[in-house]
């Protein structure tokens, strides 16, 4: 099925007054996309319809993950999503450009068509960093990346503060003698 027709409503035929609907995100909907951050999704959007005459307002929800990768570790693994949203639907002969909140639809039309704002949905609630939870990163590509914990990079500030807290390079001093410290150990 066609990724515009699966997450279309059908309103004309719907009465006034409210309509709920439920659609599931997956992969076909990044993939057409072309998402190249989102490599996978199991999601549930639930909409809720409030029809009127020249009007419909679209409250939405989204919850669910999507495969992303990590970026401390380059694993892939799966990101909770929570999405709260509301969209305006206005019928029109003049119609205006849709700008994330308000869609025009001319009257001759009898779907809504969903997927684009769905997807915009998805993307925006992506938080700018995306790590796996604390412990849970690939600690074999951490050790490549030589990428020291929160833990580990506290214990090399307070080692440095206790050595000179007047010079602002002992930090990285410090930094500099662990890691070759690990460097004689790998040998």
């Amino acid at each position: 099925m066609d990724v515009n027709q699966r997450y279309s409503i059908a309103y004309k035929g719907l009465k006034s007054g409210l309509h709920e609907f439920e659609f599931v995100l997956d992969g076909a909907l990044f993939q057409a996309f072309e998402s190249t951050d989102i490599k996978d999704g199991n999601l549930t959007a639930k909409v809720s319809l409030m029809k009127m005459e020249h009007e419909m307002n679209l409250d939405i929800t989204i919850d669910g993950t999507v495969r992303v990768t990590c970026d401390r570790c380059l694993d892939e693994f799966d990101l909770p999503i929570h999405f709260d949203g509301q969209l305006i639907v206005r019928i029109s002969n003049e119609v205006g450009e849709y700008d994330g909140e308000v869609m025009w639809v001319l009257p001759a039309e009898d779907e809504i068509n969903l997927a684009q704002y769905l997807y915009e949905s998805v993307v925006l609630s992506l938080p700018y960093s995306r790590v796996h939870p604390e412990g849970e990163c690939n600690p074999d590509m951490l050790k490549r990346f030589n990428i020291v914990s929160e833990q580990e990079f506290a214990a090399i500030e307070e080692k440095a503060q206790e050595n000179d807290v007047q010079s602002p390079f002992k930090g990285l001093e410090a930094l500099r003698d662990q890691m070759q410290e690990e460097e004689q150990k790998k040998k």
